[in-house]
This record gives structure tokens, C-alpha cells and sequence, in this order.
């Protein structure tokens, strides 16, 4: 089966929400709602197969933060679908999209900094995001007692 990396429509917006909230309820993203998705929809790629009906097997989003920063978001892979690669190419697929928007920084609170090491992020204080922590970490149950690594690449 073939996978194929594309930009988000609005038609994807339900299967990215299960994929999201799947693992948002066992604590490893942010929940996010269908409006929240329907706002950002132009800041997410997915990874599908198939042909005539194609089933969505991951998702990751680039949200922009400021002019020279922005965040790797939402990355989730289904767990049949994982170990594939599909994560590496979708982070990829974000990359790209900053840095054809000119944007220099990119960086990701993760819980799996070994993944982000192998892309070439270096880990970094939380204390140098700041745009990022009044902004989606407010709405996280775990603030301000994050556990998650912050991650940073220069592009």
C-alpha cells in the first residue's frame, strides 16, 4: 500500500479529529476541537492511502508563531501505521512548508525527543518560547507542570 503526504482539506477534518483526540486521551497532545480544526485546517498535512475511498493514517501541523518561529504541532500517526516512517515525512513535509515561508525556526514540545534528535532538533529550555506558553500551553491540563521536551531546529 502506497502512502501520500498532502495538505489537509476540509473534507479530512473528522478523521484528523479522532486521530488527534485518540491520543490526546491518553495524555500525548492537546485536544482539539472541530472548530479549532476548521480554523488551522491550511496548517496541516496528512498521510493517506488508497485510491478510491483513501483512509487518513496521520496528521502533523506547522503553526506559525512569529515571524522567524514556528511550531511542529499535532504530529500523531495511527498505531497500525507507526514505524513506517509516515511521522519522519510528515515533520518533513512541515519543514518544508516554513521554509518556503521563510521562517528560520521550527520547534516542538514533544514526549519523544528521540525522534526529534534523529531530524536534527536540539533540546532547549521551555523558558525560550515564550509566544508558545501563553498561547496552547494555557489550555493544557499539565500546565504549568509540563512534562513535555521543547525541541528547536535553525533552518
Amino acid at each position: 500500500m502506497t502512502e501520500r503526504i498532502r495538505k489537509a482539506t476540509i473534507a479530512d477534518i473528522h478523521e484528523i479529529h479522532e486521530i488527534l483526540n485518540y491520543f490526546a486521551g491518553q495524555g500525548l497532545l492537546l485536544p482539539r476541537s472541530l472548530s479549532e480544526l476548521y480554523d488551522h485546517v491550511r496548517d496541516f498535512f496528512v498521510v493517506e492511502s488508497g485510491e478510491s475511498a483513501p483512509l487518513i493514517h496521520g496528521v502533523c501541523g506547522l503553526g506559525v508563531c512569529w515571524e522567524d518561529l514556528a511550531e511542529i504541532k499535532s504530529l500523531a500517526v495511527s498505531e497500525e501505521h507507526q514505524h513506517r516512517g509516515l511521522g519522519k515525512k510528515l515533520v518533513e513535509a512541515c519543514m518544508e512548508d516554513a521554509h518556503n515561508l521563510g521562517i528560520r525556526r521550527v520547534f516542538t514540545l514533544t514526549y519523544i525527543p528521540r525522534f526529534f534528535l534523529k531530524l536534527g532538533f536540539e533540546e532547549i529550555e521551555k523558558s525560550m518560547l515564550p509566544h508558545k506558553i501563553w498561547a496552547d500551553c494555557l489550555k493544557c491540563s499539565k500546565f504549568p507542570n509540563c512534562d513535555e521536551t521543547a525541541m528547536i531546529i535553525d533552518l
